[in-house]
Formats: C-alpha cells, structure tokens, sequence
C-alpha cells in the first residue's frame, strides 16, 4: 500500500523508486544516447537526430527525476517530469524505425510493398506525431491535476488514447512491413503499380541483418508499448502502475534494448553513410531496367 507523511499526499508513486536502479538507467540512457549522437554524424545521417537521439534526451530527463524521486519520492514535479518524460520519449525512436524501413522498401523492391517508400514514411511518421501530441496533451492535463489536488484520470484516459494509437499504428506497420518481406521473398509483387516488376535479387548481407535488428526492435517496442496501455488501463492508483518491478523491466529495459540494438543494427553502417542512401537507390534501379531489358530481348 502506498505510504503517507504526515501533512503531506500520499506518494503518488506507491512505492519509493530504487536509487541504485534509477542512477543505472541514466547512465544506460546516457551511454545509448552518445552512441546514437556519435554514430548520426559519423554517417551523417542527421534524421537520427530528432528521433533516436531525442528519445534517448527525454529518457534521461525522466529518469533523473526519479534519481530525484528517489531521495523524496512526496515531491510531486520530479514525478510529474517522469512520467511525461517516459511515456514520450520513446515516440521518436518508434520513427526512427520508420524511415529506415522506407529506405529498405526502396532499395531493394517498391513494388513489393502495399505503400510507395515515401508515403510509409509519411503516413507512419504522421501517426507518430499524432500520438505524441495525444499523449503530450493528457500528460499536461494529468500533471495539472495531480498539482492541483484532483482526479489525474481524465489526463490519463487521454494518455491511454495516445499509447493505444501508437500501438495500433506499431501494429499496422509490423503488418505492411511482414506483407513486404513476404512478398518480396516469394516474389508476388502488386502488378497494379508495375506491370514489369523485377525483382531484386542480390539484397547483401547487410540489409538482412539490418531487417533482423528492425524485427528485434520492433518486439521490445511492442511489449513496452503493450505494458503501457495496460498500466493506463489499470489506472492511475492500479496495481501495475504502483508496482516498480513492472515499470523497470517492461517500459525502461525495453527501451533500453530498443536503443542499443539499433545502435548495433546502425543504419549507417549497414545501409551505409547518407551520401550512399540516393546513390543506393539509383544503383538498384539501374539495376532493375537493367534486368527488364534482358527480360525484353
């Protein structure tokens, strides 16, 4: 059951945040967020910078206030801050995925997936924004609430409705993305956009593994994304969001992994560094009217 101090709220934690654990995930956050900077201009790729590396910032700052919670878990903005930051910060990672997988789409066959390259970035990106302003929205109204001394709920609910939609999106892109794959491997492309669709044969090692790093990261942004819409649903007094263990492992570690294996899968060294990323995609189509002028003779 939650404590209580006298002439004070009670902890709106329901439990006091463990100081060790608190401290470990600013420094794995920290360590992932520098990669993730190190590597961006490295190749150059300057997207990773409003995505990876900002869902990396808005974790630290999360988890440095609950350092901060930790010596006084009754302070009510280091736990507003937490909660906000957590809950956010992932989104930009999310689109991280989003665009690497519009790029893969376009490397080695547009005609295999259900959208065009440049509409998935877009229509998935567009989600993401969506959920973010959704969820920004609740929190703000959730963290008034609380300050004010009244039902945090209602914020909550908006909050839910947030991660619910970007889970939903996750969903839908985890969907196109397997139709893809499929279709490409069983070369099954849509003929109502390309009646002269060649596939591309040779896709290197690199890309694969890419792929695998993208199915690995999608699975640990899938439980966190699935602890996230219970933990809403539970409530904001419920027995999920009042127990620490939960949090830790399926929201922080989640997030954690999600970072470190696309740092390990880095789009810039398995795609290559941003001045390969159009040269990448002439090539493959050069390479594809190369392969329908043989079909034609």
């Amino acid at each position: 059951m939650p404590s209580k101090v006298p002439g004070q709220h009670i902890n709106p934690y329901g439990y006091d945040p463990t100081e060790w654990i608190c401290i470990l995930f600013v420094v794995l956050f920290g360590l992932a967020t520098v990669l993730h900077v190190g590597q961006a201009i490295r190749a150059r790729l300057w997207w990773l910078f409003p995505t990876a590396c900002l869902a990396g910032v808005g974790e630290i700052i999360g988890w440095v206030a609950r350092v901060k919670s930790s010596e006084d878990p009754y302070q009510i903005n280091p736990y507003l801050i937490q909660i906000t930051s957590t809950i956010i910060a992932p989104t930009p990672l999310i689109a991280a995925n989003f665009i690497i997988l519009g790029q893969i789409i376009q490397r080695i066959g547009p005609d295999y997936s259900r959208l065009s390259s440049r509409w998935y970035t877009i229509v998935f990106l567009s989600c993401d924004i969506i959920a973010l302003v959704i969820q920004a929205v609740g929190g703000a109204k959730a963290s008034l609430a609380l300050k004010q001394g009244t039902d945090p709920n209602p914020g909550g609910h908006i909050m839910l409705a947030g991660v619910s939609f970007q889970l939903a999106a996750l969903a839908i892109y985890v969907i196109l993305a397997s139709e893809f794959l499929l279709r490409y491997a069983y070369d099954h492309p849509f003929k109502r956009r390309s009646q002269t669709s060649v596939r591309l044969d040779r896709v290197d090692k690199k890309t694969k593994l890419i792929i695998i790093g993208l199915g690995i990261e999608a699975v640990f942004l899938f439980i966190r994304s699935i602890y996230r819409t219970a933990e809403l649903t539970d409530g904001w007094r419920g027995k999920i969001i009042t127990t620490e263990v939960y949090f830790n492992v399926f929201d922080a570690t989640m997030i954690v992994l999600a970072m470190f294996t696309l740092s390990l899968f880095h789009p810039g060294h398995m795609l290559g560094p941003a001045s390969t990323w159009k040269t990448a995609v002439a090539k493959g189509d050069e390479e594809t009217q190369s392969n329908i002028r043989l079909q034609s003779m």
